[in-house]
């Protein structure tokens, strides 16, 4: 008997049927949310660097003060939900308005630096992909426990960086694979 493999099937692209037309959520802070509100911008990018149109980004946070949200209805009078969601466009990005979020408790009486926790789907990524968002530039970093998981020559992988362009906006490319592949945590 000869077995000779067949090609596999990607996964998608469906992310836009059901998951980020109309439950899209980009603002996931509007006007009465404590804290400094920054821009958010994904860039999707496969081993080659070419940009990922039909990706899924999907972000969890804390607030300003280090509180996750729990339950309906949010912080803040509902101001603040602490979740988003996006589907990348051609160019492979999205952009989420939030806030910046405060440092969080961690293991063993540590703490967090302000980090945003980040989910990626998309075609032929058969179980979500997870990451973290850190700033450039936080003092936190430096004693972040989880950052300190990571060797210090990929960490950098992890940081979003100021957009010089514009003000309280980042940027934050996600390398799928190859040399700047971002570093994705098994969760």
């Amino acid at each position: 008997m000869d077995l000779t493999p067949t090609p596999s099937q990607t996964v998608g692209p469906y992310l836009h049927l059901g998951l980020t037309d109309a439950r899209s959520v980009s603002r996931m802070a509007s006007d009465g949310a404590k804290g400094e509100r920054v821009w958010l911008t994904f860039r999707v990018l496969d081993g080659n660097g070419v940009a990922v149109p039909d990706a899924m980004i999907e972000l969890w946070q804390a607030d300003s003060e280090g509180n996750y949200v729990h339950g309906e209805g949010g912080a803040d009078g509902g101001a603040f939900g602490g979740f988003g969601r996006l589907a990348t466009a051609e160019d492979g990005r999205c952009t989420f308005e939030t806030i910046r979020p405060g440092c969080v408790s961690g293991p063993t009486e540590t703490v967090q630096a302000p980090h945003i926790n980040v989910s990626i789907l998309g075609r032929g990524i058969l179980k979500r992909l997870s990451t973290r968002v850190y700033f450039a530039g936080e003092p936190a970093n430096a004693a972040d426990p989880i950052l300190a998981l990571v060797p210090e020559n990929r960490r950098s992988t992890l940081l979003a960086q100021p957009d010089p362009a514009r003000s309280g906006n980042w940027i934050f490319d996600v390398h799928l694979r190859g040399e700047e592949e971002t570093v994705f945590f098994d969760v």
